[in-house]
């Protein structure tokens, strides 16, 4: 039997280093593809800083089981400096407010091999970051919502809310960029069964 993430990491604080590469290996799809989605450019050294961020703090991670909430937490702050930086307005950069989109209008580098798919993809770009982020990683990822709040630094009641409205904010950005309403429909009416398509598109492309 695999070993669980919280063994990994215990014997990595306890001078494994084998246990951290293979927590790491056991995560690089993961946060290769939370980046995905919200970087043309400069991917495969937002998820270095990443690993790099996460073997620099991980001595103070207290509770173990709360692994992958960390380590996504250190890939989001990663892509909130990324695009702070790159930001001409820094002062003004809100992430509950501003897209991809806002931030770089290039279309996204991922192929998507259906319609639906790409339609789906420029959607989530087009909500603010703070959005996608939560809809992505609850559509890929899974996380469930103590993990959530743990990320996000918000109260777990807070999270139900957080993703209905970053679902309203889909929704309204999927109907104004579909290109019939017979595409909104196939989209929308298996919302989730596309996502769970892309998710291996975004660690394959970009």
């Amino acid at each position: 039997m695999a070993p669980t993430d919280a063994e990994l990491l215990q014997q990595w604080k306890s001078g494994d280093t084998r246990s951290g590469e293979e927590l790491f290996a056991r995560y690089y799809d993961a946060v290769a593809r939370f980046f995905g989605n919200k970087v043309n450019r400069d991917r495969a050294d937002l998820v270095q800083a990443t690993f790099s961020a996460c073997l620099e703090k991980v001595g103070g991670l207290k509770d173990a089981a709360s692994f992958r909430s960390f380590l996504f937490g250190i890939a989001r702050f990663e892509l909130l400096h990324y695009y702070r930086r790159k930001s001409r307005r820094e002062t003004e950069f809100d992430a509950e407010k501003t897209s991809v989109y806002d931030l770089d209008p290039t279309p996204s580098r991922i192929i998507a091999k259906h319609q639906e798919q790409r339609l789906l993809l420029e959607a989530l770009r087009h909500i603010p970051l703070d959005l996608q982020v939560v809809l992505e990683l609850t559509y890929w990822e899974k996380l469930t919502s103590p993990e959530m709040a743990d990320l996000l630094e918000i109260p777990e009641g807070t999270v139900k809310s957080r993703v209905r409205r970053a679902r309203e904010k889909l929704d309204e950005q999927l109907a104004r960029l579909a290109d019939s309403p017979a595409r909104l429909e196939t989209t929308t009416s298996d919302l989730e069964g596309w996502a769970k398509k892309l998710r291996g598109q975004l660690v394959a492309e970009g």
